[in-house]
């Protein structure tokens, strides 16, 4: 038999199982979903509504958290409180540490699928070929509420910590956990968050998946500790958060979650601004261009905290910079002010000033008039390295205007 001969059938035959592979989806798209469903429950109901004993966990958080501008790394502690809600005894739980998928030897790399192309840049020859950045979440401590040690197994992106006494149902435990990392070239390495540096020096850091998060617990799959590889969605409990953000004094933080201390980080200017926006007819400068590109000639040294409080959320994600402009304009959602607000670098001039905050508007009114009234104090959307991430308040975007 000729090599060509042979070379056909072969191909004749993969695209044969190709095309009963294709029936096969499409009568899937059609299936009963019966036997993939579980049996109603008092926990789910048969219609998909929350049975008469529903429950979730809760995971509150206290994080003190501080961006290093020299050397783009972060450093963190955070107090979690975890209840219980489940009917079960609880001897261990899970956190997410999804920054260690970008330390050297992760699962993320060594499973990555690539291939070579004609012509390939740098960066794409580094994906392929592997980082050789020091990343990944480094584990200073974690202590009982009394500051006691307690044992932790590290497993890639998840860490199981051991109770010392068996968590009842009903009842809370706290952790204290500190941490570091160093923030990746969002622009080079990719994923949800990063820097971006700028020609001018200065960096602009959507910071994302950025503190030990605790994992899900749930009646159908009990704890969900799969590794995160990057490209997967998760899902995370819902909490209350107090997280206050330590940044150099020339920046401007957008963050999840309503600012608590506008009046000791905020210019008697800006104040007035900021409270003026909040019954605008149309948005509201706080940052403006002139005063952006003014910090951007010159660095500071000393710092300032931004606080903020986010209720009834299942996770958490602020950007900061030098460069930001910001503008602002409240909505009223059903008698609620909602706060809309953009923030982006003088490089996003003039597409964000004109159509980004009211974009914003847009998409509330829309969707809260054929869904249901937005439920959060502010929605924002920032411009950076990452092309569309979506967290509770805020998103990432990345559209700039070309020339």
């Amino acid at each position: 038999m000729s090599y060509k001969f042979t070379f056909l059938a072969a191909t004749i035959a993969v695209l044969g199982c190709f095309s009963l592979q294709a029936q096969d989806d499409e009568k899937r798209r059609f299936e009963q979903l019966d036997g993939m469903l579980r049996s109603p429950n008092v926990y789910r109901t048969a219609s998909g509504a929350p049975g008469h004993e529903y429950w979730q966990q809760q995971a509150d958080y206290d994080i003190e958290v501080e961006l290093n501008d020299e050397n783009q790394s972060i450093r963190g502690k955070e107090t979690i409180t975890y209840t219980n809600n489940s009917p079960d005894v609880l001897t261990y739980l899970w956190v997410q540490l999804d920054q260690n998928r970008k330390e050297p030897g992760s699962d993320s790399y060594s499973t990555a699928a690539s291939r070579l192309s004609e012509q390939m840049t740098k960066e794409g020859l580094r994906n392929i070929m592997g980082h050789d950045f020091d990343g990944g979440h480094k584990i200073e401590y974690v202590q009982d509420e009394n500051g006691g040690d307690m044992k932790y197994t590290i497993n890639k992106t998840m860490m199981r910590i051991d109770l010392p006494e068996p968590l009842e149902s009903g009842e809370q435990v706290k952790l204290n956990i500190a941490w570091n990392y160093n923030i990746n070239d969002r622009l080079t390495m990719g994923g949800r968050g990063g820097f971006e540096l700028f020609e001018d020096g200065n960096y602009l850091y959507t910071i994302t998946g950025w503190f030990p998060r605790m994992a899900v617990y749930s009646d159908y799959q009990g704890w969900q500790n799969k590794q995160f590889l990057g490209a997967g969605e998760f899902s995370l409990p819902f909490g209350d958060y107090k997280v206050s953000i330590t940044v150099p004094a020339d920046h401007i933080v957008a963050s999840t979650g309503e600012l608590q201390n506008a009046s000791d980080i905020l210019s008697s200017e800006q104040l007035d601004l900021f409270e003026q926006s909040k019954t605008a007819d149309s948005p509201v400068i706080i940052v403006s261009q002139r005063e952006a590109e003014r910090k951007e000639k010159r660095k500071v040294s000393d710092k300032k905290t931004w606080v903020y409080h986010a209720e009834n959320v299942r996770d958490f994600a602020f950007g900061s910079s030098r460069k930001y402009i910001w503008d602002a304009m409240g909505v009223d959602m059903n008698g609620r002010t909602v706060m809309a607000m953009s923030y982006y670098p003088n490089e996003a001039e003039p597409l964000w000033s004109k159509y980004s905050t009211h974009s914003i508007i847009h998409t509330l009114n829309v969707y809260s008039r054929y869904t249901f009234a937005y439920p959060y104090p502010t929605a924002i959307s920032v411009n950076g390295p990452v092309y569309g991430m979506e967290y509770p308040m805020i998103c990432f975007n990345g559209p700039r205007p070309e020339e």
